[in-house]
Order: structure tokens, then C-alpha cells, then sequence
């Protein structure tokens, strides 16, 4: 499937983003393991969320997690802890993905798991059991995924666990994330030192929770007002003292030219003068947002270099890979370096005639290339379909919000 995509004159609009897919799915682990009596309100319809639940409901001995990346690091742990032989698998991608580490953490503490397929990757066997916990060390260059499966299920091992990071600590605001909602959930979960990370054995509280608004899905209207000639948006449900790091993204586009006014309901965005003339940031803590500002910064002609973005060669795709290579199809020319950096020095080509964005599978590509009709007269979207995964009515809003989308 391919849709084109062109955009209105006046962008004017005002939206109600999806919950937060990241707070989502620590709710539901965290909820679950406190044997939760409440049900936490407002949960993302998206994808990830939707097989996390299901996941969490079913009696079936197979769980198959499709593409959910979030749900496969999550559940890996949850179910090391919990009472039943099952086997959790996913999509040919998921198979792919690589989930070692985690898997070596687990065993370390006690786990029962072993690997169906091909050593280090999923499909995994687990047989749940009572864990010691401990002391335990781990990369902080590893997805904070990882990072925050074992943390969620840490007040329930017998001694409780001290973790620490080596090195470098990438996407510390998604690890931040988690112990605020296992604190919210009757957890003592703090950091005791840049590296160490102490969780108490302790059972979690129950207790009822509403899941605030997604700001990575904001991140694309961000970029829409920054791409637009004149532009005024309202984002409903956001508010200052998020929990999210991708909070960040109202700062960073401000010198992209788009203000942030604070109300009851969310915020506003308006479109104000642009004071970059380069932009140079670490991604390290917000790898989430690096598709959207590599596809502004390009179509604003303003050249970028974007380090901290390890953490994309392992996400839904090689995301650096297809940036250079779908950015290409616009014109634009980046390059890499050393896995880790992204950057464009204004090296620019003959677009293609009609270019068509393929997405890999990949809900961040699809949303972030979107906004360049602003800048060019259309684009073209191969499989859309594959904003389900954070954002299921990113088309539908996009519509409201007066662009046009059709079927080619």
C-alpha cells in the first residue's frame, strides 16, 4: 500500500495525541506484578500496547508479540518472575533483534530461559521461578529497555538488586521513567550514585493510574509547525512536568523556530523566528526524536550533526541506514560515523521525481518523512499502515488537520 501525501496552506489545529506508549507499558508490568486490582485508565491504542495487554491476559502458552520490541524486553523479565512454562516469539524482525544481554542478566540472578533458535535472540523458553537478585553490572550503553526490564521486576527478588552501569549511560530519561512509576507503585527504587541503582526487595502497592499524553507523538507537530509558512497547534493532555524525556523536544525546537505556551489542557505551539544555523546535539538521552529533526533540520537547510544514536542500529530497523538512504530520495546527502553519528553538510543531489519513503516497518519513518509535503508539493509513503505501532490515528489527525491523503 502507498499513500500520497500534500499538505494545507495554513496549518491550524487542534489535536488529541494517544497516550504515552512508554508509560503504558511500564504501567501494565509494574500493575501486573503488584497483582494489581485496578485497571490503569487511558492506555495507548497502539500496537505495542495492545499485544502487551493480550500478552498479559492470555492463558496460552505461546506468546507471539509481533513486532513490539518494548513488550519482548519487558515480558522476557516479567515472565523469568512469574509462575508458568511459556515461550515468547515474534515477528522474522523481532527474531533478529538481539537480546543477550538481557537474557545473561536474568540467568545471572537465576533465570530459567533458554533460546529455541539461534543463540542470543528470540525465540526464548521461560520457566518462571523465584529469583535471588543481588548485585549485577551492565553496560549503560545497552537499551535502557533492558535496563528497566530488570528494575521493574527487582522489588520482587529475594534480596532485592543493586545495579550497576559501566560506562557511558544512554536514554537515562527512560530509566529515570521507570523508577518514577515503580516509586508511584510503592517501590524504593533510587539511584545511589551516577552508576548505582538500588531497588529494595519489596512488594509493589496496587493502586489506580491514568496514563498521560505521548510526547515523541508530539514530536511530529513540532515538526509540522517548524515546516509550515504559518502555523498554530494545540497538543491536548501535555503538560511541563512530564515524566517523558522526549519532553526535551519542546526546547530543542525552539531554535527551529516553534514556541511552546503551557496551558490547563496541554500546549501551543506557534511559529517564531528560526536562530539556528546549525544544530549539533546529543541524542543519547532522546533517540526517539532523531528521525524527526534529521527530516527538519534537512528540509530547513540547516546542516546537523546528531551523536547518541547507537541505540538506532537495533530499533524496528537500521535507522541510520534508512535515514541516509530515504533522505537521498529528497535530495539530501548524510553521512555516518562510527555507528553512532548522523550528520549533513549541506551536500545536495537532484531528488527523485516522485520519491516514495519506505518505511521498514518502522512507525518512526512513516511519521517523520510525512511532514515534507510542507516543503515540497507531495510525498508518497509506502505502507503506512505501520504508524499502529505508537499512533494508530496519526493519518486521521493529519487529515483533520486539512492535509490530504490518498491512495495511489
Amino acid at each position: 500500500m502507498q499513500i500520497k501525501v500534500s499538505a494545507p496552506d495554513v496549518l491550524h489545529a487542534s489535536i488529541d495525541l494517544p497516550s504515552s506508549k512508554s508509560i503504558s507499558n511500564r504501567v501494565l508490568i509494574i500493575n501486573a506484578l503488584a497483582q494489581g486490582e485496578f485497571i490503569p485508565q487511558n492506555l495507548s491504542d497502539c500496537d505495542d500496547t495492545s499485544v502487551m495487554i493480550k500478552a498479559l491476559n492470555s492463558a496460552e502458552n505461546v506468546m507471539d508479540i509481533m513486532a513490539a520490541g518494548t513488550a519482548m524486553r519487558f515480558l522476557t523479565a516479567y515472565l523469568s518472575v512469574s509462575s508458568g512454562d511459556k515461550i515468547i516469539t515474534g515477528t522474522k524482525r523481532m527474531q533478529q533483534r538481539p537480546i543477550q544481554i538481557l537474557v545473561d542478566a536474568l540467568r545471572e540472578l537465576g533465570a530459567d530461559i533458554e533460546y529455541i533458535g539461534t543463540e542470543g535472540f528470540p525465540p526464548l523458553r521461560i520457566k518462571g521461578s523465584t529469583l535471588s537478585g543481588g548485585d549485577i553490572t551492565m553496560k549503560g550503553s545497552v537499551s535502557s529497555q533492558y535496563i528497566s526490564a530488570l528494575l521493574m521486576i527487582a522489588p520482587l527478588l529475594k534480596d532485592g538488586l543493586r545495579l550497576c552501569l559501566s560506562g557511558e549511560i544512554v536514554s537515562k530519561p527512560y530509566i529515570n521513567l521507570t523508577l518514577k512509576l515503580m516509586k508511584d507503585f510503592g517501590a524504593n527504587a533510587e539511584w545511589v550514585s551516577d552508576s548505582l541503582i538500588n531497588v529494595e526487595s519489596k512488594s509493589y502497592i496496587s493502586r489506580p493510574f491514568v496514563v498521560e499524553s505521548d510526547w515523541s507523538a508530539a514530536s511530529y507537530w513540532y515538526q509540522m509547525v517548524a515546516l509550515s509558512q504559518k502555523a498554530e497547534v494545540e497538543l491536548l493532555g501535555l503538560f511541563a512536568d512530564s515524566y517523558q524525556g522526549d519532553c526535551k523536544v519542546a526546547e530543542i525546537f525552539e531554535h527551529l523556530g516553534v514556541t511552546t505556551t503551557f496551558t490547563k489542557k496541554g500546549v501551543i505551539l506557534s511559529k517564531t523566528a528560526i536562530t539556528a544555523k546549525t544544530l549539533d546535539y546529543d541524542f543519547v538521552e532522546q533517540p526517539d526524536l532523531a528521525q524527526t529533526f534529521v527530516v527538519t533540520c534537512a528540509l530547513l537547510g540547516i546542516p546537523f550533526r546528531f551523536s547518541g544514536l547507537q541505540s538506532l542500529k537495533i530499533k524496528e530497523t537500521d535507522r541510520i541506514a534508512a535515514l541516509i538512504k530515504e533522505m537521498s530520495k529528497l535530495g539530501y546527502l548524510l553521512k555516518e560515523e562510527n555507528d553512532s553519528v548522523l550528520y549533513w553538510n549541506s551536500e545536495y543531489k537532484m531528488p527523485d521525481v516522485i520519491p516514495a519513503i519506505d518505511t521498514y516497518e518502522d512507525h518512526r519513518m512513516a511519521m517523520a518523512f510525512a511532514p515534507a509535503c510542507l516543503k515540497m508539493r507531495e510525498i508518497r509513503i509506502n505502507n503506512p499502515q505501520v504508524v499502529s505501532k505508537s499512533y494508530p490515528g496519526y493519518w486521521e489527525d493529519l487529515k483533520n488537520a486539512g492535509f490530504c491523503i490518498s491512495e495511489e
